[in-house]
């Protein structure tokens, strides 16, 4: 049932303090449910839990950071504050991570021990920007409370240049290892052919140990919150052009006869490792994937989706369902850039429900990878041309509970609004925030309710402060963040007042002194409200609900 306001604030506080003292004290206490008999009516509108993000992409600069940074008379200053737009911007939009690509051609925008110095920061290959700009990244993330996926491409070493040069490893960064292990690598399409650039070979069993060591060396060393892969494992084909690997398999083929099954054998053995070293170093660190849209058709495979397109089981040696129904990752966006409408070779309304199916009873989580690139761009047809078309795509979700979030490509497309469809979504289904969903398989303890010490109206606003006893000692688990609800009122909340974003005002990052505090600057000053916080560990677990705080 709903709130019952109360007009005496005695009673209130009174009924509080029983609520207080059922309250269960599970980290991971349920969400939607008073008991085990009674359902919460929730509004589909306002999600309470919604992975929701954007790509920040930095290969050939398309999102951040931006060309004009790397002649700007303090180039550090200007990184840092486009990075800082991204993050304006996707609180703006009510989302709740940033996914930014720090490993774009095996290289780092980390000080990495072993790779080189992106290119994408300075304009010049393996030339040290003169800071750290992972750090910065991630803490800057934090403040804000968003998760901070690094998105790393394992196997792309180089992109394409005018004649072929993309293949020239003379051109690579002067300490970059291929030109210690040139035979580490392939060019595809070959060198010298327009689109030529290089591949680290993943039939090299060393080659796969070092990539994932060069990628593992950012999870030990900082904060992130999640590992992302996108589609690029073999290359997509070109023309007729072979993958140039006949020596390599004769090498290592570890008793396979079929050069198909040995090749997406190599990238099991990627996602299956990498995810293994992640837990091993720090086991609530995501591993995610965003694939191709389709695995394969049911055309090939009674188990593929009603589709008739390009499968990345077949064409880049992908076997995506596997990853799912192994649990090798723990999410996984598949790019799901075509239109709602009769279009044979890949509807959107169709694999919605073929991907909700292949993680549906895993513990994979499903969030779709949504093209904003091609929203008011008459080149990719006109279906696209419709301000309504990613908007619906959030509503078709909505049918299909595994469905659990969204990520936009890219940041530069989210902001250029063409047609207004980002504002249109972004009313229709980011109107509150929402927190991330929660990960069965990651750890989590119990949290303790925070006490709430003040509440104080000021000039911008309502002050909120609050105290978490005893956090991360004993039995306890450590609160990284806090959920914040406000309500109308004075108001006596059940469980079910917290099933959905309806009273949700903010998730905020915890810090490490003793009082924390927060301002709500969308606080009415002549409007009585009645405000909860509740602890959220470093998975999104919820604590239980402490004593409420009226401010008059």
């Amino acid at each position: 049932m709903k709130a019952t306001r109360l007009r005496a604030a005695g009673l209130a506080v009174a009924l509080l303090g029983t609520l207080v003292a059922a309250a269960p004290a599970s980290a991971a206490e349920r969400d939607t449910a008073t008991d085990s008999t009674t359902t919460c009516v929730t509004d589909p509108a306002v999600p309470k839990r919604q992975f929701r993000a954007m790509w920040i992409a930095s290969v050939t600069n398309i999102d951040w950071p931006s060309k004009d940074s790397w002649t700007a008379p303090d180039q550090v200053a200007k990184q840092k504050a486009e990075y800082l737009g991204w993050l304006d911007l996707a609180q703006k939009l009510n989302h709740n991570a940033v996914v930014v690509q720090v490993r774009p051609t095996a290289d780092a925008f980390w000080p990495s021990p072993v790779e080189p110095w992106s290119e994408y920061l300075t304009g010049v290959r393996g030339q040290d920007p003169g800071w750290d700009p992972l750090a910065f990244l991630v803490e800057e993330s934090h403040k804000r409370n968003l998760e901070f996926h690094a998105w790393m491409n394992p196997y792309r070493v180089s992109m394409p240049a005018p004649g072929g040069a993309g293949a020239d490893i003379s051109k690579l960064a002067p300490n970059h290892p291929v030109r210690q292990h040139p035979d580490w690598v392939f060019a595809y399409p070959p060198a010298g052919v327009a689109g030529s650039r290089l591949y680290y070979n993943p039939g090299i069993p060393e080659v796969r140990e070092f990539v994932q060591t060069a990628m593992m060396d950012a999870v030990k060393r900082y904060d992130i919150d999640g590992v992302h892969f996108d589609d690029y494992f073999y290359p997509y084909p070109s023309g007729t052009y072979q993958y140039p690997d006949d020596a390599t398999f004769a090498a290592y083929n570890r008793g396979f006869t079929d050069r198909a099954d040995w090749r997406r054998d190599n990238i099991n053995l990627l996602i299956q490792e990498m995810g293994a070293k992640i837990k091993a170093a720090k086991p609530w660190v995501k591993f995610g994937v965003s694939p191709f849209g389709i695995w394969r058709n049911k055309s090939a495979d009674p188990n593929g989706s009603d589709t008739t397109g390009s499968q990345s089981y077949d064409i880049i040696s992908a076997d995506t369902r596997k990853w799912v129904k192994e649990e090798w990752i723990d999410y996984i966006v598949p790019q799901l850039y075509w239109y709602i409408g009769q279009y044979p070779a890949a509807d959107y309304a169709r694999l919605v429900p073929w991907w909700a199916e292949t993680v549906r009873g895993t513990n994979v989580q499903l969030y779709i990878g949504q093209a904003d690139y091609k929203s008011g761009d008459p080149a990719y047809g006109s279906f696209w041309m419709n301000p309504q078309e990613l908007s619906n795509h959030l509503t078709l979700n909505r049918s299909y509970p595994e469905v659990l979030g969204n990520v936009h490509f890219s940041a530069v497309q989210v902001r250029a609004n063409r047609l207004g469809a980002t504002d249109i979504y972004a009313a229709e289904h980011y109107s509150r925030p929402a927190l991330v969903p929660t990960m069965s398989q990651l750890p989590s303890r119990p949290l303790l309710f925070p006490v709430v010490t003040g509440a104080q109206r000021q000039d911008d606003g309502i002050r909120l402060n609050w105290r978490q006893p005893a956090n991360g000692k004993g039995p306890f688990g450590t609160a990284t963040s806090y959920a914040i609800y406000r309500f109308d009122g004075v108001v006596a909340a059940d469980a079910c007042d917290f099933a959905d974003a309806s009273h949700l005002v903010a998730s905020v990052r915890g810090t490490d002194d003793a009082v924390q505090s927060w301002v709500d600057t969308t606080a009415s000053a002549d409007t009585r409200y009645t405000y909860y916080v509740r602890a959220l560990d470093r998975s999104w677990n919820e604590g239980p609900v402490g004593p409420a705080r009226v401010v008059r």
